[in-house]
């Protein structure tokens, strides 16, 4: 518990802070006066004044903020170190800051894990590396390091021969030999049969071996990261929006679950994941929703191709349409959060409940005494 509530703290922090200090610096280096830049939320806990910045830890360690003098336009007096008093170029470039922050943090996220662990590739081999839960194999009893041998009497070293097996039996009992610390042992399996390619699947996944590659390839690797996943979110919201299918957004809660399990799995992962939150979160802010990073941006884009000045009415009526849709998402990924728990306790008591029945089908009650 406390685990996870560090690492929950270290991960927001550290991703919304760095956000946050993209702004701080740009603004320094433009020459906007920066009035607070605080870490966490809330009441300040501990501070102090340098210049014009008040600086501040807060009671809620969950991110930070930076308010820039003239933040607001109600509240621009026209000094010229004013935000509002600069131009919409030198304005683009300060909300630009934070998401680039996020994927500078990305990018040494992925470089590390990948310059010091190696490059992940799967073993040849056919031995797990994971289990899928609520699959057959993890329903079975596989472990993570059994070396699969055998299927119905076929002896099996590649990963491909297994896979090629398993694949090619969909719904069929399938005797499995395996080696756990040496020792061989048999199990029934039955592969679950894929409704989009028909094939049968155990949920397993192969072994990761690691490849040494070097300070280049670490950094070629990490940049390929960030793109992979920009990619990826962008191809998937796409196909989501295309094919008229909700999203499967992750909220606070989910992102929370996830968090805990990756501090819990190894520093690897806890590393990696905070890379890509870190992608999420900047991917998120250049989205052109008035609020984000990415609104701001489209209305200071819009200023300055038109030449002609942002209003007090255009940014608040734009802002209460992006709090809206903002506070619809969040409650929307909320609900998804929730349902995603109550599908994984309904599956688990279903998948103890299978594994109930086989133990007493593989070990039948002795029949009763005659008296």
């Amino acid at each position: 518990m406390i685990l996870s509530a560090i690492a929950v703290i270290f991960t927001f922090g550290l991703v919304i802070f760095l956000h946050e200090g993209g702004h701080f610096m740009v603004c320094r280096w433009i020459g906007v006066r920066v009035e607070r830049f605080a870490f966490g939320f809330g009441p300040e806990l501990i501070g102090f004044t340098r210049g014009d910045t008040r600086f501040s830890i807060c009671a809620i360690p969950l991110g930070g903020f930076v308010k820039p003098a003239g933040e607001a336009l109600e509240d621009s007096t026209g000094d010229p170190d004013e935000y509002f008093s600069r131009s919409p170029w030198e304005r683009l470039a300060i909300v630009a800051a934070g998401p680039a922050m996020n994927y500078v943090l990305a990018f040494f996220m992925f470089f590390g894990v990948v310059f010091f662990r190696g490059m992940p590739q799967p073993s040849t081999h056919a031995v797990i590396g994971d289990l899928a839960p609520n699959f057959p194999a993890a329903q079975a009893g596989l472990l993570a390091d059994d070396k699969i041998v055998e299927l119905d009497g076929i002896a099996i070293d590649r990963w491909t021969d297994m896979a090629s097996f398993i694949h090619a039996n969909p719904g069929k009992s399938v005797q499995m030999a395996y080696i756990r610390d040496g020792k061989r042992q048999e199990t029934q399996i039955v592969p679950r049969e894929d409704s989009a390619s028909g094939r049968g699947l155990i949920g397993i996944m192969p072994k990761m071996e690691y490849q040494d590659v070097g300070l280049i390839g670490a950094a070629k690797e990490g940049l390929h990261q960030c793109y992979y996943w920009t990619a990826y979110t962008v191809n998937t919201l796409k196909e989501k929006i295309v094919r008229r299918e909700k999203p499967d957004l992750a909220g606070p809660v989910g992102i929370v679950q996830m968090v805990s399990r990756a501090a819990h799995s190894g520093l690897e992962d806890f590393i990696f994941l905070i890379g890509l939150i870190s992608v999420a979160i900047g991917f998120f802010n250049v989205l052109p929703v008035p609020l984000l990073d990415g609104g701001h941006a489209a209305l200071y884009l819009w200023e300055g191709i038109s030449g002609k000045k942002l209003t007090i009415k255009l940014v608040g009526y734009a802002n209460s349409l992006g709090l809206a849709f903002l506070m619809s998402l969040l409650l929307f990924a909320t609900y998804n959060d929730i349902l995603r728990i109550v599908d994984q306790k309904k599956a688990a008591g279903e998948a103890a409940v299978e594994a109930e029945k086989n133990a007493d089908a593989a070990h039948p009650a002795p029949p009763p005494k005659t008296q």
